[in-house]
Order: structure tokens, then sequence, then C-alpha cells
């Protein structure tokens, strides 16, 4: 049985102003109509013995992976949330622990949730001609064919060729032998790059792992002891929370910080790589997002109602107005509802120091966009001045809001569409389109929506403070 862990940590800094902390790249429909996530899970149907996944992920975006999931029919096993970030080796040791609870011990297809990867068919060959290799106690990674003598990817040097069981050598390998990993080579420059690409020897390194659960642990025993032991402390120490799996925060704030790849695969003497040619991209910059999009016949790729006029090789995103550019070449223009990026297409690397002054400034566009999901629905703010705060609010069929209070703000709700269900102490009173009700400071109060239609108001809130921090909750059927 093959499990797929997918790894939905990260923020996809390189990728704002449509990548947001609180709303991810792996979150977003960046290349097609579905989310990188929903990509991630949909491409492995062509996979024989394939469990539902196993997710890791932020605990902010908890209730938007798994609604994403449930959008696809790919509901997870488990969503297992990370209290802090520590990078890709915690989050696989404890998948591992979780998926062998019933005395189990699957293959963990190890998958970052935010790659581009077109040929779904290469990649499952790839994934099964590793399995025999992996049942005999292999480490398998997927070796990116290079293209071109990329300095941004780590590099991965390949030994001997072995037979599909990663046993004895093969004298004429396939296109999906396993080989030896002789060496992993940290980002060259262009001079080296050119030599690896020359030399056909060389692989980018993908951060894509098969390998049975338990040969995992084993080998984090030897390689990383103590960040075993504090996955193991965390994940003995979880609880239940709704349909998640949260882990021990202070035990899991302990454990140390570091790639699988480093923490094992770097030191382990069975790690192999099989050769992967599916158009394979990681999507780390707005460059990367125009190679793999589909592009005019002037090179430009557009995405929203975009007008470009002797315009070459560039990249315009258009998500809530016309965007038009005029004799722009290798440029990016991203346009959303509170922030706008034009930068030239070879330092778009650089947008995530944007993002750290955003950081600085005490802003909030680096973590959010206007319009927030929340699991109830979502809200949008249209219009902030001194002392006042206009939100469209829409809430989901049979959803509501937590029972709530604030100390520095009044709210002022107007019913657009739908039915609302609005409490206010021990009054509950329905409202239609056109009515309004009035919730001073300080009163206890609730928002639910008990149509068969989406609900959506206008609130007004008005105070001297109006922050999301102003709330009080005192019952809240998502836990928080």
């Amino acid at each position: 049985m093959i499990i797929p862990v997918i790894l939905s940590g990260g923020a996809g800094t390189r990728l704002w102003p449509l990548s947001r902390e609180l709303y991810p790249k792996q979150l977003l429909p960046l290349v097609g109509e579905r989310t990188m996530l929903q990509e991630t899970v949909l491409r492995l149907e062509g996979l024989a013995d394939l469990a539902a996944p196993l997710v890791v992920c932020n605990d902010a975006h908890r209730f938007m992976v798994a609604e994403q999931l449930r959008q696809v029919g790919q509901a997870a096993d488990t969503i297992i949330l990370e209290p802090v970030g520590r990078n890709t080796a915690p989050a696989v040791a404890v998948a591992a622990l979780q998926s062998m609870v019933d005395g189990n011990d699957p293959l963990l297809l190890v998958l970052p949730a935010d790659h581009v990867i077109p040929d779904a068919v290469a990649l499952c060959a790839a994934i099964s001609a590793g399995v025999a290799a992996v049942q005999n106690g292999a480490l398998l990674t997927f070796g990116i064919m290079p293209t071109a003598p990329e300095t941004g990817y780590g590099y991965i040097k390949r030994g001997a060729a072995l037979d599909l069981r990663g046993a004895e050598s093969t004298p004429h390998p396939s296109p999906l032998t396993p080989y030896v990993v002789e060496r992993f080579v940290e980002k060259p420059d262009l001079a080296t790059a050119e030599q690896y690409l020359a030399s056909g020897d060389y692989y980018w390194n993908s951060g894509m792992f098969l390998f049975k659960a338990s040969t995992c642990l084993a080998e984090l025993a030897k390689t990383a002891p103590k960040m075993l032991a504090a996955c193991e402390l965390s994940w003995r120490g979880r609880i239940a929370d709704l349909d998640f799996t949260r882990l021990d925060a202070e035990a899991f704030a302990a454990c140390p910080a570091d790639s699988i790849d480093y923490a094992v695969m770097e030191k382990t003497e069975q790690a192999i790589v099989i050769p992967l040619d599916a158009g394979w991209s990681d999507v780390g910059s707005w460059a990367a997002l125009w190679e793999v999009g589909a592009s005019d016949d002037q090179g430009n790729v557009s995405k929203g109602d975009i007008i470009s006029i002797d315009c070459k090789d560039s990249y315009f995103y258009s998500g809530t107005r016309l965007v038009a550019g005029i004799g722009l070449q290798d440029v990016v223009v991203i346009e959303t509802a509170d922030a706008v990026l034009v930068a030239a297409k070879d330092r778009v690397q650089e947008v995530k120091q944007v993002v750290e002054q955003l950081k600085k400034l005490e802003r909030d566009e680096y973590l959010l966009h206007r319009r927030v999901n929340r699991p109830w629905g979502a809200y949008e703010s249209l219009d902030a001045g001194d002392g006042f705060l206009v939100k469209r609010i829409t809430v989901n069929p049979g959803a509501r809001l937590s029972l709530q209070s604030h100390r520095h703000r009044a709210e002022h709700w107007v019913v657009v569409r739908g039915i609302a269900e609005v409490t206010c102490e021990n009054v509950i009173q329905t409202l239609e389109a056109n009515q309004s009700a009035y919730i001073p400071i300080g009163t206890r109060h609730r928002l639910s929506n008990p149509g068969d239609e989406i609900l959506e108001i206008v609130e007004v809130q008005t105070g001297q403070r109006l922050s999301e921090d102003d709330i009080e909750r005192f019952d809240d059927q998502y836990g928080r």
C-alpha cells in the first residue's frame, strides 16, 4: 500500500502578492482550474494500491486544505497540524509514525503540494518502477532530467545503475532504471551547472521521495536521533480536533528543524534515484510560472482581464480589474485587490524582500488578501477610515460563526441576500434582505445561516479598535 504524504506547509513568499502567509501558493489555482494541492493528489490516480492521502499542513490552513480535498473527492485519511514550521524532516517523521499506528508498514510517497507536473503518466510510471527497490529497504528520490544549467536547484549525482529491485548492476539501463545516489550537490554557480548538464550524470533534486515508513524512521534514528525523539514525543501527545490531528505543541517546537534531504537522504547509504522527465517545476517564482504557462505568439502568458500591446516574453495576472501593458518585455505584472507588483522577470526572486518590508512595517498585505476565507464562509474588506470599517460577509448554507463579543467595537449588519439568524445575548431573530441588526460593544452575539443559499451581509464596524484580535469566543464549532 502506498500512502501519499502531502507536505502543505510554507508561505510561498516569492509569489506575492497572490500568495500570502494565510493563503499560500499550494492553495491557489496558479496553472489550471484546480489548486496546486488538488492537482497533487489527482495526478496519482493511475497508481495501483493507493491509499487516501495523509496531509501535513499549517494549523492556519486546515479548513482550506480539508475543503479543497473534499471538492475533488480526495478526503484525507489524516490531516496533521504543525504547531510551528520545522521543515520537511519532522513533518515526514510524524507522518511515518501516524501511518504505522495500526501495525502497518506502508510505503510513503512524499510529495510537496506546490509542484507542477504536467505528465502524470510519467510520474506514476517512475513511482511504480521504484516500488520493488523500496520494499527491499532503499530510500528513493526522483531526479528531474535537467533542461538547462539551472542555478536555483540542488543537484543529485547518480552512481551505478541497478535493476528495478535496486539490487544487481545492469549494463543496459532503461529510462526508469534506478541508480545509486553518489552525492547530493548544493545549488551551483552557472559554470558548474553547465558542467553538470553536459555530463549527463546529474539531476535536479525534486524533493519527492518514496520509502517504507519503518525504513525512514530507522534511518532517522541513526542520523537525527534528537529530531526523532522530539517527533515521537509530540506525536504521542497528539489530540483529535474535529477531523484534524494536533501534535503536542511544546514537544514539536523543541524539535530541530531540517529537511528530509539533509537529515536522511544525504547521510544514508541506501539512497537511490530514478530519472523523471515529466515537465516538473517547483514554480518557485513568477518567472517559473511564465515558463510553464501557455503563451501567445509573442511569448506572453496572461491570466485574467489583460490587454497587451507590443509586449514580449512577459507574465500578466489580473485578479480584480483590467490590466493593460504597452511596449513591455521580460516583465511581470501582478494585480490583486489590494496590491500590484511590477518587476523585471530576472529579478522576481527579490519579491521576498517586499514581504520582509511589509512585515517590518506591520502591514497586513503580507499575511492575507482583502478577501479572507473562513471555515464558515468568507469576508472582504470594502472600505475603512477613522473609526469605521466596512466588510462584505458571506456565510455558507447551514454554517454559523462563533458566539463572541468585542470590547472595542460595535457592529451593524444589513442583510443583502439570504436568511440570517442573529443571536444577540438571549434574543434570537431571523432577518431577510433589507433588514438589519445592531450589535452593541460587549454584547454576546452570533450570525448563522439557516437557509439553503449563501447568506450575504454588509457589516459596518465602529469603534476605536477595529482589528481581528478583538474577539472573545464563548462557543465555536470549529474549535478556534
